[in-house]
């Protein structure tokens, strides 16, 4: 449309002008260090023409090879995206070896071969061909240097995905020296170091995960309070059990596991007076089942008093299976056989746990009841072992 506009216009302004040069065609005369040239308008015109129609002409002679290699460029391109897009339909279908070929292929006349070389390795990875999935991954880096970060990633994930920990640690080690407090290597490392359970290296990437917008905060909060958690459970001494719970954060001193752990490590330390005291304070305001269970292991030096305290609760609580096995250990303290039998078979009728029952079958055998001990024995074990257990034979059986 445009170019019939402008063939129209051209032939009209031409029709024009060839009507006032035909009347009169003009005269030039050029004159330059003696020489003289005469010639009509028209002829300068057309001579005018011609010249630029040459240059226009030289123009495209002289830019041809470069447009040539531009559009070879193109195809070649083109060609290349339909391979790789072809080569990763094939991955996605489970054709994992065909979709490699195809993708290794293309890398060679592609725009972005890093992209090509990448699906290879996933392809190679998907086969279980390790070695050739970490050569595409070499020759991904090769090709463009500066994605080291995307390509260690790449192997990182690889590694976790294959189970190859120590080779996944060492990625993510060297990723993290390359790229300081890199999100997402961040949380893989985090994630390892949780799955590998090496608490004191978590502890000290807890700061740096904090600031990492990546993890959420319920997860940062799991791996915080597991944390403190084993820091408490490996405190040694009373001393070390206090420096540990100072690194509990605020928000996290009334965390039941906690608590659990922190109380523990002050029995270890031989602190069970304190320990008494302070759970009775806490189970007054957050009453807790794994506290509660502690409050019976808790040997005070006034049993008898602990005991009553615990009592006090059944009044309201009576109900309750870890109060009840509680103050079944407490009767079994104060040699009150009778009335932690009666504690242990109620706890056991709500709610049978292997602790209940070995309480229970270690009553028995102090009732000097040895048969329904082992049978309270057996059910306890049955409720943990995978397959249930054969009658517990008799030390004499077999005997000539």
């Amino acid at each position: 449309m445009i170019f019939g506009i402008i063939v129209v216009v051209a032939l009209f302004v031409s029709a024009f002008a060839a009507h006032f040069l035909l009347a009169d065609p003009g005269y030039v005369i050029i004159n330059f260090r003696g020489y003289i040239v005469e010639m009509s308008v028209p002829v300068l015109l057309g001579i005018t023409v011609v010249l630029l129609f040459a240059i226009w002409l030289i123009r495209k002679i002289v830019l041809a090879p470069r447009r040539l290699g531009e559009a070879a460029g193109r195809y070649r391109s083109a060609r290349s995206g339909k391979k790789m897009t072809r080569g990763m339909i094939e991955v996605a279908e489970g054709n994992f070896a065909r979709g490699e070929k195809m993708l290794a292929r293309a890398a060679s006349t592609s725009d972005s071969p890093l992209f090509n070389y990448l699906q290879a390795a996933r392809a190679a990875h998907l086969q279980g061909l390790d070695d050739r999935r970490d050569e595409w991954l070499r020759l991904a880096y090769q090709e463009t240097p500066e994605a080291a970060n995307a390509v260690l990633l790449t192997q990182a994930e690889f590694q976790l995905d294959r189970g190859q920990t120590e080779q996944a640690l060492a990625t993510l080690r060297r990723l993290d020296e390359n790229s300081k407090d890199h999100a997402h290597a961040l949380s893989l490392l985090g994630r390892l170091y949780f799955d590998l359970e090496d608490w004191q290296s978590l502890s000290e990437l807890l700061p740096r995960l904090k600031k990492n917008s990546q993890l959420k905060p319920e997860l940062l909060d799991a791996w915080t309070i597991r944390v403190r958690e084993e820091a408490l459970n490996r405190a040694a001494d009373g001393d070390a059990v206090a420096e540990a719970w100072k690194n509990v954060a605020r928000a996290h001193k009334n965390n039941p596991r906690l608590l659990e752990a922190y109380y523990k490590g002050l029995m270890r330390s031989g602190q069970n007076d304190r320990v008494e005291k302070e759970l009775a304070a806490a189970l007054k305001s957050n009453w807790s089942g794994p506290l509660v269970r502690l409050f019976g292991l808790v040997e005070a030096t006034d049993t008898t008093k602990q005991l009553k305290r615990a009592e006090v609760w059944l009044k309201k609580r009576g109900d309750d299976p870890d109060l009840l096995l509680a103050a079944a250990r407490l009767c079994l303290r104060n040699e009150l056989w009778g009335k932690a039998r009666s504690y242990l078979e109620t706890v056991i009728s709500l709610r049978p746990t292997p602790e209940a029952y070995q309480e229970y079958g270690a009553l028995l055998n102090q009732m000097g009841e040895a048969d329904a001990a082992a049978e309270a024995y057996r059910d306890g074990l049955g409720m943990v072992a995978p397959a249930p257990l054969t009658a517990i034979p008799h030390m004499d059986d077999g005997k000539t």
